[in-house]
This record gives structure tokens, sequence and C-alpha cells, in this order.
């Protein structure tokens, strides 16, 4: 609530906010804002780390022997380097 009038938000966004934060005399802004920056301090300064998905068993499978790298490093030489560029 601000003053007397009752707002339903249906989505939040900065420019409501700020909108709303405007409608208070600058003592309560200052309040809102000392009160909202140490939390958004705290998730700021939280390390947002995503677990890394494993390679593990990624070639599982694939039967790439030593004579299929051979056969496709000499494929892509022959090819190397190239005159039309």
């Amino acid at each position: 609530m601000l003053g007397d009038k009752v707002y339903q938000m249906t989505s939040v966004n900065p420019e409501t906010v700020l909108k709303m934060l405007r409608q208070l005399p600058p003592s309560e802004q200052l309040k809102v804002i000392s009160l909202v920056l140490p939390e958004i301090e705290k998730s700021l300064s939280e390390k947002q780390v995503r677990p890394r998905k494993s390679l593990r068993g990624l070639w599982a499978g694939a039967d790439i022997t030593s004579t299929d790298i051979s056969e496709v490093r000499k494929e892509m030489m022959r090819r190397f380097p190239r005159n039309d560029i």
C-alpha cells in the first residue's frame, strides 16, 4: 500500500516499481533503498556456479581407431593448402 491506494500488480517491472517509489516522500524512498540494497548486494556477491556437465563416456561406443584418425588426417591434408583462396 502507498498512502490510501491499494495496488494489485499482475506483473512487477522496474518502471512500475520506480513509479511507486516516486510517490513516496524522499525519506521513505531512502528507507526503501536502505532495505533493498543489502539484499541486492548479497545476491550479487553469492557466486552463481552452475555444475559442469561431465564429459565422461562422451565417446563411449564410437569405436574410433587410430587408423580412422590417420585416414581423416590424410584426407584433410590432401586439400591443404588451398590455392583458390
